[in-house]
C-alpha cells in the first residue's frame, strides 16, 4: 500500500508564487485521490502490491487488463506528484550551479535560454499534462507528457517537472497559465534537481 507523502514544507511556504489554497487542494485532494485509487487498483491483483512505484510505472503495460489504465493514470499521478513537491522549495530564487549548470548550458546555450524553451513548451502544452527536464542517454532534454504519463515509461530520467493541469494553478492564476509558469521558477528547488542529476548520471 502506498501512502500519501507529507509536504516537506508548510502549505503557505511557497507564497506568493503558489498559494496555500492551491497547495491544500492539490496535495490533500488531488494527490490523495491518486494515492487511494492506485491502492484500490493494486488490491485487485495482490501480485502487483509488492512492486515499487517505479516498477509499476515502467511495467504497467504488462498489467492485467482490468487495472492497466488505473496503474497508468493513478500510478503516474502518485509518482509525478511525489516528485513535484520535492522539486519546489521555500528557499526561493535558486539557480542551478556546478555540473548541472554546465549541462544546462551545453544543452540549451544558457540558463535563460533553457528557461524560455521550457516555459514556452509548458505554456503551449495542449490540455492537461506535465513539462519535464529529463536526462536522456546522458544529455539534458525537454519532454512533454499528457495527463499523468511520465518520462520513466520512455526510459528517460525525470529531473524537473512542472504540473500544468488546471488544478495546479487555476484557483490563483485562472486561465493565465504563462503567469503560473513564470511564477513557478521562483520556487524551483535546484538543489533537489542537482541531486537527481547526480544520481541519474551514475
Amino acid at each position: 500500500m502506498f501512502e500519501l507523502p507529507e509536504l516537506p514544507y508548510a502549505y503557505d511556504a511557497l507564497e506568493p508564487y503558489i498559494s496555500r489554497q492551491i497547495q491544500e487542494l492539490h496535495h490533500d485532494r488531488h494527490h490523495k485521490a491518486y494515492t487511494d485509487n492506485l491502492n484500490k487498483a493494486l488490491s485487485v491483483h495482490p501480485e502487483w502490491e509488492g512492486k515499487s512505484i517505479e516498477e509499476i510505472i515502467r511495467g504497467y503495460a504488462s498489467a492485467p487488463d482490468d487495472i492497466r489504465t488505473a496503474l497508468r493514470n493513478h500510478g503516474g499521478g502518485y509518482y509525478n506528484h511525489s516528485l513535484f513537491w520535492l522539486m519546489m522549495s521555500p528557499k526561493k530564487d535558486q539557480r542551478p550551479e556546478g555540473s548541472l549548470l554546465d549541462a544546462v548550458e551545453a544543452s540549451f546555450g544558457s540558463y535563460d535560454a533553457f528557461v524560455k524553451q521550457f516555459s514556452d513548451s509548458a505554456g503551449k502544452l495542449f490540455g492537461s499534462g506535465w513539462e519535464w527536464l529529463v536526462l536522456d542517454n546522458g544529455k539534458l532534454a525537454l519532454m512533454s507528457t499528457a495527463n499523468q504519463d511520465c518520462p520513466l515509461t520512455q526510459g528517460k530520467a525525470p529531473l524537473l517537472g512542472l504540473d500544468v493541469w488546471e488544478h495546479a494553478y487555476y484557483p490563483q492564476y485562472y486561465n493565465k497559465r504563462p503567469d503560473y509558469v513564470s511564477a513557478w521558477w521562483h520556487v524551483v528547488n535546484w538543489e533537489d534537481v542537482q541531486e537527481r542529476f547526480d544520481r541519474a548520471g551514475k
